[in-house]
């Protein structure tokens, strides 16, 4: 592959440097930075109830700018290699050159990602459930493919993951399943895939080898900072035990440990069951719970907006989002913004990164031309 002139890879790398200092202001975050280490030093402060938020924001920016800082560093080395190439052909410098530049973009490219993701909760973990649609077998089958796309998906990141959750059928697939993905911004990229996902493709379960169409949903809600305020009273709460039937070690199967809350005036309900006792099950079921209700909240309170400025929009299983299509042709296409893939099988395998850009790339510029 021909490599583009030394100059013109710093041209670029310095054009986007810019772009980043002004996008980001850094200068202000600096200032800001100053502002909260200044109040984190007063006498009172870890006692006030701004603390955990105050420290959460401070550990951010100095994350932040420290990475800023390291990449100007390595910016001007790039400019004194470039300075030294100019009078040397050392392919070893020349070699350093290219390698050092292409982590910098790597590096450049990260921070830009996350001027998409500024949103309420974007930085938490992410609680994920793929529910079976309609369709029998097919559907419990693609439930269960996405489910692993989205394990792999994490995998590839680094994240953590739990399944909380789950309900396997006897004879293939599963009818649902809920995992927890710890990791910084799980849920502000796994937003992306809330929605219906459709499946095309010639039936493993049909011996006429017909071709089906099978659909999924897939939820995703933030897991919620303790002090985020949703009131669940008590006397709303039904809990109700049973033993575990998902994977965690065959202690699950002995007692009724697995739990299962319902808050009564909405109806939510929540089940975990991966925990090794009933009260840990509550626990985690009450946080989920919480969460849960939260996002209730907030659908409510943007559909009473989008109401009254009259825009309709489906929610639930008539917002198809994605479709993958494996008979006749073979191809990925997200309806929402159009991208497309026609490598499948790495799509499936975890590879939807490009998917997750595109749309909150949309999605930034949509909120935008709205604000303006």
């Amino acid at each position: 592959m021909e490599l583009h002139p030394v100059s013109t890879v710093l041209e670029e790398l310095h054009s986007s440097m810019g772009e980043l200092r002004e996008a980001f202001d850094i200068d202000s975050l600096k200032e800001d930075a100053k502002i909260l280490l200044k109040k984190a030093s007063s006498p009172d402060f870890w006692t006030s109830q701004e603390a955990q938020k105050v420290t959460q924001r401070l550990s951010r920016l100095q994350n932040l700018l420290d990475r800023w800082q390291k990449m100007e560093h390595e910016l001007e080395e790039l400019t004194i290699l470039a300075e030294l190439l100019e009078e040397t052909n050392d392919q070893e410098l020349q070699a350093e050159f290219y390698d050092r530049a292409l982590r910098l973009r790597k590096e450049i490219d990260s921070m830009e990602m996350e001027l998409l993701l500024d949103e309420e909760y974007d930085e938490s973990n992410a609680i994920l459930t793929v529910h079976a649609g309609a369709g029998g077998l097919d559907a419990q089958d693609w439930a269960e493919i996405l489910s692993r796309m989205y394990l792999r998906w994490a995998e590839r990141h680094g994240y953590e993951t739990e399944i909380i959750d789950i309900l396997p059928d006897d004879e293939a697939g599963i009818k649902y399943v809920t995992i927890l993905i710890k990791g910084f911004c799980s849920y502000g990229y796994l937003k992306a895939e809330k929605g219906i996902h459709r499946l095309v493709r010639i039936s493993p379960f049909d011996s006429s080898k017909r071709r089906h169409t099978s659909f999924a949903s897939v939820e995703v809600i933030p897991e919620l900072p303790e002090d985020v305020d949703v009131e669940i009273r008590p006397e709303e709460i039904k809990m109700e035990t049973f033993r575990a039937s998902g994977a965690g070690g065959q202690h699950v199967n002995m007692t009724d440990s697995a739990v299962r809350l319902t808050h009564i005036p909405t109806g939510i309900a929540v089940t975990c069951q991966n925990e090794r006792s009933q009260h840990m099950n509550r626990q985690t079921a009450l946080r989920f719970l919480k969460a849960k209700l939260y996002e209730k909240y907030q659908q409510e309170k943007q559909k009473k907006i989008e109401d009254l400025h009259g825009e309709k929009k489906e929610i639930g299983w008539g917002s198809q989002i994605r479709s993958y299509v494996l008979h006749p042709y073979t191809m990925v296409k997200d309806h929402r913004t159009g991208y497309t893939s026609y490598n499948v099988d790495s799509v499936l395998d975890g590879d939807i990164d490009d998917f997750i850009i595109t749309y909150l790339r949309m999605r930034k510029n949509t909120i935008k031309a709205k604000g303006a």
